[in-house]
């Protein structure tokens, strides 16, 4: 069954690679025989999937996985893993799960869906506490915090947690996918506010598409290891721009995702021989806010020429964050603007002033020369002038931008379906 150009870790199944496409059997197939060497049978299993701001057929999966768990498992919950994102409708969850709305049974018979709802503190289960002084450990001193560690409790229901999405590069984490569907997928505020503040301060720029175990991973699988029950994870790599799957692994979660993350960094990291005065990033409509759709600028950052221009393109956003409201409050600043004001910041959510931070980018605050930005973030979006403004954010009418004739100015780079696609300078030598 598996067939990869990429050396695969002892304990880990895979199929596919960075150079093909797997066909639908071929999915089913993978996902039938792992689960059904997984020892299931009576046990009740909570599948964790994204919601539809990560590209991936997850209606073939959860098909696929309901055919392989079906009368063998006493229980079976697909649990989406929000974080701290919009709940999705039942139309919603109907069109990402493959079921006619109103009609899950029918389709995914004895099969529960439930979006995580993190603004609910009766979701939660307590699971253990990360002491300050191991978060120090783990962060490389950045932080000295203690933290209770939360998780939807539908996760500690269930004898087994199956972990089922995608692996990008990823602006908080270096690659998105396996425990961090856990942390911050289904988990509490406090490690969500702590673990994007520490990708904060490394600086998107700096942790994204980062192999291996980052400051922030480590943080992530210290927390995994505290949720009682058996962990398992179906990782896949899509093939950019589309929803078909380059490969698929399965294993526990740090393997799987370790061998995911492999192949993602070979589809899904694009390189630059010299960076570009202007980026135009399109996006996409599965991002529906700003705080989603700034994954048009994170991915893009580090191939602006200093002093150039980022220009988010998308039309239909019309929120900046539609469930952090207090990003219109704050703003869009550098990190150093709020590590140097910490009295003034600290009391607000840390995971919004992570967010800020990744949105503006690299830069300087001080007390006498202000803040200098080493790039311009401008939106031509549907969110009004005078807010763009008022968030420490240029605008631009979207009106505006003919995309075509952007594409035809050599120093401009026009990004289709931006925001899983990391683009990179190329290291000198490098093929």
């Amino acid at each position: 069954m598996v067939r990869t150009t990429t050396p695969v870790p002892t304990g880990v199944a895979q199929i596919g690679g960075p150079n093909g496409v797997l066909a639908e059997d071929e999915i089913r197939a993978f996902v039938h025989d792992q689960l059904a060497a997984a020892d299931l049978e009576g046990r009740s299993v909570c599948v964790l999937v994204p919601d539809g701001s990560r590209s991936c057929p997850m209606p073939l999966l959860a098909s696929a996985i309901h055919q392989a768990l079906h009368g063998r498992v006493s229980r079976l919950t697909v649990l989406v893993a929000l974080g701290t994102h919009a709940a999705m409708s039942e139309q919603a969850l109907a069109a990402h799960l493959g079921y006619q709305a109103g009609a899950l049974a029918a389709r995914y018979p004895s099969m529960a869906v439930l979006n995580h709802a993190w603004w609910d503190h009766s979701a939660f289960a307590e699971v253990g506490i990360i002491g300050a002084g191991r978060i120090a450990e783990l962060s490389d001193g950045m932080l000295h915090h203690a933290a209770h560690v939360r998780i939807n409790r539908a996760v500690v229901e269930h004898d087994v947690t199956l972990i089922a999405g995608p692996v990008f590069p990823h602006e908080v984490v270096g690659f998105s996918g396996g425990n961090k569907y856990l942390f911050p997928g289904v988990s509490g505020r406090e490690l969500i506010d702590l673990s994007h503040w520490l990708g904060a301060l490394i600086t998107s720029a700096k942790i994204i598409g980062t192999r291996g175990i980052t400051p922030v991973r480590a943080l992530i699988d210290e927390a995994a290891s505290m949720v009682p029950g058996r962990r398992l994870a179906l990782c896949m790599v899509t093939k950019p721009g589309t929803q078909d799957l380059h490969a698929m692994t399965f294993a526990d979660p740090s393997a799987a995702w370790a061998a995911a993350a492999e192949v993602s960094a070979q589809t899904h990291i694009r390189y630059l021989d010299a960076p570009v005065r202007r980026v135009l990033s399109l996006i996409p409509p599965r991002y529906d806010d700003m705080w989603t759709g700034a994954k048009g600028f994170y991915k893009v950052e580090p191939v602006v020429a200093d002093g150039g221009q980022v220009v988010l393109y998308a039309p239909h956003i019309r929120e900046v964050a539609t469930t952090h409201p207090a990003i219109e409050q704050i703003g869009y600043h550098c990190r150093d603007y709020f590590v140097k004001q910490w009295d003034r910041f600290k009391d607000f959510h840390w995971g919004d002033l992570a967010h800020s931070t990744h949105l503006r980018g690299a830069g300087t605050w001080d007390e006498a020369s202000g803040e200098r930005d080493r790039v311009t973030v401008t939106l031509a979006t549907g969110i009004p002038e005078d807010l763009t403004r008022a968030i420490n954010l240029d605008y631009l009418d979207p009106a505006e931008v003919d995309p075509a004739a952007w594409a035809a100015d050599p120093g401009t780079l026009v990004v289709p379906d931006a925001g899983e696609d990391l683009y990179r300078l190329r290291e000198p030598g490098r093929r």
